[in-house]
This record gives C-alpha cells, structure tokens and sequence, in this order.
C-alpha cells in the first residue's frame, strides 16, 4: 500500500476535537460522566494486553476486554493472519446457502460440548444470540414464561434486555409480559417461581455485571434438576464466562451440569469479528428442521467469522493452554490476597468485592491512573471487574500484579 492510501491513526488532530465530536454525534452522556470521574481515554493503538492514548501514550493493560472479547488479546497475530489469508477467497456468504465454513465452525462447537449440544445457530452479537435462545425455548415448550436472574446481564436486544435486570429495559418503557425475575444464587425462589407455563431459565454461569459472585456447589445443579423435574429448558449465558476465560473451555464444567442451551459470543470473534453462537441439544434444535426459514441473519455465521472463530478455537484448544489460563489465575489470585477485598475467581474471570458501595467506581479509577484499565460491575458498584487477556507472558502478569497491588492497596 502507498504512503498516501495508508489510513490515518486518528480522524482528529486532537483530544479536544475528538470527544466533542462524540459527544455531539455518539454519547454527550458518555463523555460528560468519564469527564467527571477525570477519564479522558481516546482509544490509539492497540497490541496484545495493551492499547495505548492516541494523543498521549499512555499505555494500559487491559483487563475489561470488553466482556471477553480481547480474551486472546489484541490484534492476536494468528487471528489477524487467518482473517487476512480468508479476505483473499471468501466475503461474508449468503445465509441462504451451505457453506463449508459454517458446517465446521458448527462441527467444532459441537466438539467443545462433547457433542451433546451439536445444533448450532450462529449470530453477530451475544445479544441477538440470547434472543435466539429465548424465542427457541418457547417453540420447543409450548410456553410463554421466561426467568432470569435479578442483576443479569444478557444484552440489549428486546427479549435479551427483558431478560436482563431491570435497568436494561425500564428505562424504555419496555417491560414485555412473560419475564419474572428472582435474585441470584436462591434456589428456594427459583424453585418457587419455576411452573408449568415456564418456557425457559436463563441464567449466567457467574453473573459478571452482577460483580462475579460465584454459585453455590449445588445452585446450578439444583436449577437443572427443577428445570428437568418440570418441564422447563435449561440455558446457561456464557457469553463472558466462556472459550477458555475460567481456565476450561465452559464455566459450566466447573459446576457439572449440562444445560438444554450455551450461549456464546464476545471472544468467539477474535477481537475482530463479530460472531455468537446458541449450542442446542438435539431435542431443542430440531425446531429448525421443521422451520428451516423461520429464523435467518445476513452476517451470522459470516463465512470471514467463521474462519476467525476457528482460529480462535485452535489457540484455546492447544496443549497446555486452559491449564496455564488457571496457573496465571492462581498466582494472580495470591498476588491480591493482602488487598482488603474479596477475591472472586474461576481461571482469569476475576471479581474484586469491598464491603463499601461504590468501592468497585474508586477501584476503577486508580486502577486506570496505574496504567490498568478495569471497570467497576454496572450492578454492584462494591466490585471491580477483572479480565486480563488470557495470553500474559510471565513478565506482564508479574507487572500486573504490582500495578494492582500498589493501585489498590
């Protein structure tokens, strides 16, 4: 490429220009609250654990990787190779038609699942893929009632928001009849609520925005077992918890359950294609042979992300590689043990809880003045997200850990 097609690093010649122009066209709201908390982030260059300020160069460690979706870092030089060698012989396909590549990002899911969830929908977002789950589950059941745990996450879509906890869909107007929520972890109020017209449980394997509290050992077993008792399906949103992010392939495998439905998405496009998935039992997916049209998506299952998720697939699934996500994990886990807070972890999905409101929203801004950029959970402001990419070199996470520890302690 000439000097004179290369794109530029930024748009705007400065901080200033940028965030008004974001403000006036994208968010006003956005800038005005990251302006009070003293954050005047624009995103520049960007390479595995790291981006850097595009005026200053500042570098930070990221460790929101937007839910997962940077699980396997920046820019992953094997995902970035795969989808340039992919733009060379395929664009995004028809959904209309077979595709090979479809057929085996669909063979290789199922695979991660042991094949006991082979029916495979693909989408472009968590969201829209959540939204599969739901309006699937009621076909198959012949029921109408959704329920959900309060403090959820599962999207911004209609029925994902509806599912999700109350502050995703009130502030629409938009409470759709059929969605009861109880609180997280109660088995004592799921078994009250679960009924004869109940289509679905969707639940987080561990509720991220919710702060990351952990299940009970025998929460998401008692849920299957009243699930299985009554009639309703079983679905587990591992949008965030899973790919490899809790040092096993599903969050799930922790607990032993084995749900009708796996959501998944975030990291499942590499950090450069957005791609989701909705895994299905057989029982439950067989709805689409029947209905082959009924559900259709233009850039779900695109041929270019499917080819990214299976490189993605590859890296996750290499020798040695979940089993060094959860060695690193521990040995972040014993690096913060001094700090005065609860350390909630599976693998590298890692909560921060101090007994004080809004203790997560201070925790986020020395963290992002140390050079780490966390975020405080939207649902428990006591707790601090942590998701480092799950590819650290021993030397990051040792500098890591002393930018967390000297930040937070």
């Amino acid at each position: 490429m000439s000097e004179s097609h290369q794109p530029p690093s930024q748009p705007f010649d400065s901080r200033e220009a940028t965030l008004r122009s974001y403000a006036d066209h994208i968010s006003r709201g956005k800038v005005e609250i990251f302006g009070e908390l003293g954050v005047d982030l624009v995103l520049g260059r960007r390479e595995g654990p790291f981006f850097w300020d595009a005026f200053d160069g500042r570098r930070f460690y990221n460790c929101h990787c937007n839910g997962g979706v940077f699980n396997l870092g920046h820019r992953n030089p094997t995902i970035v190779a795969a989808l340039r060698d992919a733009l060379d012989h395929v664009d995004v396909g028809n959904h209309h038609l077979v595709s090979g590549w479809k057929a085996e990002l669909g063979r290789r899911l199922s695979a991660t699942t042991g094949d006991r969830l082979p029916g495979v929908v693909l989408s472009p977002s968590g969201s829209e893929a959540v939204d599969v789950a739901i309006k699937t589950a009621v076909a198959v059941s012949g029921r109408r009632t959704i329920v959900s745990a309060e403090g959820a996450y599962h999207g911004h879509t209609g029925l994902a928001a509806s599912a999700a906890d109350a502050r995703y869909h009130e502030p629409y107007g938009l409470q759709l009849p059929g969605f009861a929520h109880v609180p997280w972890n109660d088995l004592a109020a799921m078994d009250a609520v679960i009924a004869d017209d109940t289509a679905l449980v969707l639940l987080e394997t561990v509720p991220a925005t919710l702060g990351m509290p952990l299940p009970d050992d025998r929460y998401l077993a008692g849920v299957q077992q009243l699930c299985r008792d009554r009639g309703a399906v079983f679905a587990l949103d591992e949008v965030q918890t899973g790919l490899g992010r809790s040092g096993r392939m599903w969050c799930f495998e922790h607990d032993g359950v084995e749900p009708d439905i796996v959501v998944t998405g975030k990291g499942l496009g590499g950090g450069l294609y957005p791609m989701a998935a909705t895994l299905m039992t057989p029982t439950v997916h067989r709805f689409y042979d029947d209905e082959p049209f009924v559900h259709v998506s233009s850039y779900g299952g695109s041929d270019l992300g499917c080819v990214v998720s299976l490189a993605v697939l590859d890296i996750i699934e290499a020798p040695g590689f979940l089993e060094r996500v959860e060695a690193v994990g521990l040995r972040l886990e014993k690096e913060l043990a001094p700090l005065p807070c609860e350390v909630r972890r599976r693998g590298l999905f890692m909560g921060l809880k101090w007994p004080d409101e809004n203790a997560g929203v201070l925790a986020a801004k020395a963290c992002i003045d140390a050079g780490v950029f966390a975020i405080f959970a939207n649902n428990d402001t006591s707790a601090l997200q942590l998701l480092p990419p799950l590819t650290l070199d021993d030397d990051q996470v040792d500098e890591l850990a002393e930018l967390l520890v000297s930040a937070l302690g």
